[in-house]
């Protein structure tokens, strides 16, 4: 397992520290380590990305993918049907649409 850029990840956690509840920050450090592969840690910050910000629709999509990653297939399919709902919440199709698709894959 990789670690993500210290330098991009030092950023993203500067950012957060001036501003704790930003969902955007939360976001990209999970994203950080999603793609370094360090997938328990990204789980963690999707899922406080998901706490601050509910309809961080990619958040739960991205969650899913972590999950199957590490072989959580019941787990990602909950995530994925809770994410589904909160995406129909906010109107935002798109996401809810993928999150459809790689449901259907995962299952």
């Amino acid at each position: 397992m990789s670690t993500p850029s210290n330098d991009r990840l030092s950023q993203l956690r500067n950012l957060l520290e001036c501003d704790p509840h930003d969902a955007f920050c939360m976001y990209g450090i999970a994203m950080e380590y999603a793609k370094s592969n360090a997938h328990q840690e990204a789980i963690a910050w999707f899922d406080r990305t998901m706490e601050t910000d509910p309809a961080y629709s990619y958040a739960w999509y991205h969650k899913a993918r972590s999950q199957d990653s590490l072989g959580d297939q019941a787990g990602a399919i909950r995530t994925l049907e809770d994410g589904i709902r909160h995406a129909i919440t906010a109107g935002d199709t798109h996401t809810e649409d993928e999150m459809k698709a790689l449901l259907q894959d995962i299952s």
